[in-house]
């Protein structure tokens, strides 16, 4: 692996290495939204490829995976751990603070700026099972959203489908259709994309729905609290190097990898 350790005692600024997690290749949106703000920090990304999805799992499954894969990157360097993942971030972003020793930046569906972003008071979300039934987003909708109708929908199948680099087929555009029709039944004008994966979906979505309804993709927010955790744990700018691993068969993750990301990249295959 091409980064390692570099924090001396005596070192007041660290070189920063970001590490960053998902269940498979959806939170690549997010590093590129990282990669887009914060260039020359180095970045490393790792897709629990061999256990994705995560959506129909128990919490306690997937917290298990959320610590091992966190604790893998810290162990081989990593400063600050984005957990790329929603579900994974309503499962165990407590947990991961908690046992582990550098900051971690979570995700959680974009209900807030969807609020600020409605003319109708209707918002629709699409996410998986599990990140629509944790006490998190519940805590969300009840914080934010309770003058404002909001229409879950959990979208069995989409991440599979991303997973193999399939964006627009036929039946990615079924499936996705299927899970768009209540929501246009119920009038939404703006949907959450409340999954990593499901950001990758943006140009057929803007296919499928009139173009006066707003997407709300949070890849820019959590780049720049990544920022800002970064800058206020003295984590500063290198020579911007990008690696990952995959639980998975690197040889199987690697092309799709390549197709979501825009480049080759060596896949390491992490153990954990």
């Amino acid at each position: 692996m091409w980064f390692e350790r570099l924090r001396p005692s005596c070192q007041e600024e660290v070189l920063a290495v970001i590490g960053l997690y998902d269940s498979g290749l959806g939170g690549l949106w997010i590093m590129h939204a990282v990669r887009r703000l914060l260039p020359q920090h180095n970045l490393y990304y790792l897709a629990d490829t061999a256990f994705c999805p995560y959506g129909s799992r128990s919490t306690e499954e997937v917290r298990k995976r959320a610590l091992a894969c966190a604790r893998w990157l810290v162990d081989r360097g990593a400063h600050l751990v984005v957990v790329a993942c929603n579900t994974a971030s309503s499962a165990a972003l407590e947990v991961l603070r908690a046992e582990l020793s550098v900051p971690i930046v979570g995700m959680e569906p974009g209900i807030k700026p969807a609020i600020e972003s409605t003319r109708v008071g209707r918002v629709g979300v699409l996410a998986t099972g599990g990140t629509l039934a944790g006490a998190r987003f519940a805590r969300l909708v009840e914080r934010f959203a309770s003058e404002v109708q909001v229409q879950t929908v959990p979208c069995p199948g989409l991440v599979e489908r991303i997973e193999v680099g399939d964006l627009y087929s036929p039946q990615t555009r079924q499936l996705l259709q299927h899970y768009l029709t209540p929501l246009m039944e119920q009038g939404v004008d703006t949907i959450v994309l409340g999954c990593t994966h499901y950001l990758f979906l943006q140009p057929l979505l803007v296919e499928l729905l009139k173009p006066d309804i707003t997407i709300i993709d949070t890849g820019p927010a959590v780049a720049q609290q990544v920022a800002r955790v970064a800058a206020m744990n003295g984590l500063v700018p290198d020579v911007g190097r990008v690696g990952a691993a995959t639980t998975g068969d690197p040889a199987s993750v690697g092309p799709v990898f390549a197709h979501l990301w825009g480049e080759v990249l060596p896949l390491e295959h992490a153990d954990c």
